[in-house]
């Protein structure tokens, strides 16, 4: 027996009880006669103690034990003098008998502690030694509970688990795919799933009119904090049912999580339309834990030989509330802040309300106080406040302002993370339309339903009908999304004409699930959500690396296996492969 206790559970309870535990050497010290040594495992850490006046040798042979040696000790459970309470074993010590080595280690490349001395890229080459690190491992403890949570509240709701094909047939919509060529079909591909849509809409057809999976999916994007290659999806479908049915189930679904998980209560969600989020907040995921909403000047800067404003299509502004006191610097970092190529703005107009009343802005040789008054008024500005005002394309400057609001909520310290706001985001376009490519393409994929009223649109003015589409945000972060289907064959018929395929490129593509639709499809929808940006925001993380047992770099490259690499001659000859690199 290796061990009758773990390392995280002996207490006060214990005491005098003979124990044998086994882990990793996570410190140790000498002090006088004595050595003190924490031993970890995944489920804790407990202090052993070798005594040089009680047994010389056993204390002699501690002292040459490295860091993370695994070894085994025997002891007995003794209460500690200067007591730890940051630390669950902190009350009791073990008091060494005997040990033995079971593996040395090398010196580690970096600490295995909380604070380590190991930046990203070297943590993400030896990620099995990051993973015992207790930040790291909780995150993955973290993880679990909430997809056995998430199971059991499916479960208990019907929903069956149904695993789909990995390996399928490439579709042009959407992000690039990761393709598998075939060997036994030579100069064929199959594609790695961007997720598994097509397969839970037959599982419709089928019967299964409760399903979920959760699922490893795939897309060739470029990466950031929140993306990577490979993501793990809770992947939602129900027949006869309407968009009310999936918001009711799966909000009942992230309550259950918070207070299962958090211990935390969530009342109603709001919901927005995407017009009003894109008014209100100039984003289409919101951050609701503050309120700095977007106002509206443009008829109120008209006429006054300002041509900026005057030739511009949207005047809008945020209230910064306290932001009079900001000095020049700090208004030369949000100028600077929203000209950066991310943002693209040309410049900022300020406006600040001074505690005195006083009114002094960037174009006050334009505008004059009472003017300027009429802007604050409308703003809902104090004395105190500031307003900041940018302006051009209506959508393009919503979006400007959006990423000020968040740049200004960061420097106030309005986003707490242990704050969460969650809201549902109804009625997108259905289409958005591509000026290069001149067309227009699906804006959550080609099966989502209209709205029933906004159909007859789709021949005469396609880019303003609706969708049965709803996304889930939490903390300005989009966690799920999903949409009515489309269940008629020939309404789906109609939406591949208007997204510009040809009959026959309809039905090489997707000629399958429209066929399908002939044999008796009910009314169905669904939803996915991302699980690795639910668990960063359970865990208050600002990426997703962390909750993911071995992820890959922002280059996509698992730097621990090295992956991706070139293959042998042999293999590229069997998959009838000729690799051609661009030239340097």
């Amino acid at each position: 027996m290796y061990r009758t206790n773990t390392c995280g559970e002996l207490r006060i309870t214990n005491l005098n009880q003979e124990v044998t535990l086994s882990g990793w050497v996570q410190k140790l010290r000498k002090m006088g006669g004595m050595i003190f040594l924490d031993l970890r495992d995944r489920y804790g850490v407990t202090q052993l103690v070798f005594n040089q006046e009680t047994d010389a040798e056993l204390c002699e042979q501690a002292g040459k034990l490295g860091r993370e040696w695994v070894i085994q000790v025997k002891g007995t459970v003794a209460e500690r003098s200067n007591k730890n309470l940051n630390l669950p074993t902190g009350e009791i010590e073990i008091i060494a008998s005997a040990f033995q080595v079971l593996n040395p280690s090398e010196t580690p490349p970096f600490t295995i502690e909380e604070d380590t001395d190991g930046g990203d890229d070297l943590r993400m080459k030896y990620r099995y030694l990051d993973l015992r690190r207790t930040s790291v491992r909780s995150n993955l403890e973290l993880r679990h509970r909430m997809t056995f949570a998430t199971r059991s509240y499916l479960n208990k709701l019907q929903f069956m688990e149904v695993e789909t094909p990995v390996l399928i047939g490439s579709t042009p919509e959407g992000a690039r795919d990761f393709v598998v060529p075939s060997r036994m079909n030579a100069g064929e591909f199959y594609a790695l799933p961007q997720s598994p849509q097509l397969f839970k809409q037959l599982l419709m057809v089928s019967g299964f009119d409760r399903y979920f999976q959760i699922v490893k999916c795939f897309r060739d994007e470029d990466l950031r904090a929140d993306r990577q290659p490979e993501f793990t999806q809770i992947d939602c479908e129900m027949s006869f049912i309407e968009q009310e049915d999936i918001l009711t189930v799966f909000e009942g679904l992230i309550q259950y999580l918070f207070q299962t998980i958090k211990g935390i209560d969530l009342s109603r969600f709001p919901r927005l339309t995407y017009a009003e989020a894109m008014k209100r907040y100039g984003s289409d995921k919101p951050d609701t834990r503050f309120e700095m909403q977007l106002v509206e000047l443009k008829d109120l800067t008209m006429g006054k030989s300002f041509s900026v404003f005057d030739s511009a299509e949207y005047v809008g502004a945020i209230c910064v509330e306290g932001g009079a006191s900001y000095s020049r610097k700090q208004l030369d970092e949000c100028t600077d802040f929203v000209k950066r190529p991310q943002i693209g703005a040309k410049g900022l107009i300020s406006v600040r309300c001074e505690t005195d009343g006083t009114i002094r802005s960037s174009v006050d040789k334009f505008y004059s106080p009472d003017d300027l008054q009429q802007w604050l008024h409308r703003a809902e500005a104090k004395p105190g406040d500031l307003l900041l005002i940018l302006c051009g394309e209506t959508e393009k400057t919503q979006k400007q302002l959006s990423e000020l609001r968040l740049e200004m909520a960061s420097r106030l310290g309005l986003r707490n993370k242990n704050l969460f706001h969650c809201l549902w985001v109804v009625d997108f376009p259905l289409l958005e339309y591509d000026e290069e490519l001149n067309r227009y393409f699906a804006k959550h994929h080609p099966f989502t339903s209209p709205k029933i009223e906004d159909i007859p649109l789709l021949d005469t003015r396609p880019g303003i009908v609706r969708a049965n589409a709803y996304d889930l945000v939490i903390n300005g972060i989009e966690v799920g999304g999903g949409s009515i289907r489309i269940y008629n064959s020939e309404l789906q018929k109609k939406m591949f004409s208007v997204l510009g395929f040809s009959d026959e490129q309809a039905q090489a593509q997707f000629g399958f699930l429209m066929n399908a639709f002939k044999y008796g499809a009910p009314p169905h929808g669904g939803i996915a959500f991302g699980l690795d940006r639910l668990v960063s925001i359970f865990a208050g993380l600002d990426s997703i690396r962390d909750c993911i047992a071995f992820p890959k770099n922002n280059s996509g490259r698992d730097v621990m296996i090295d992956a991706p690499s070139p293959i042998s001659q042999e293999q590229l000859d069997e998959l009838y492969l000729q690799i051609n690199l661009p030239s340097k």
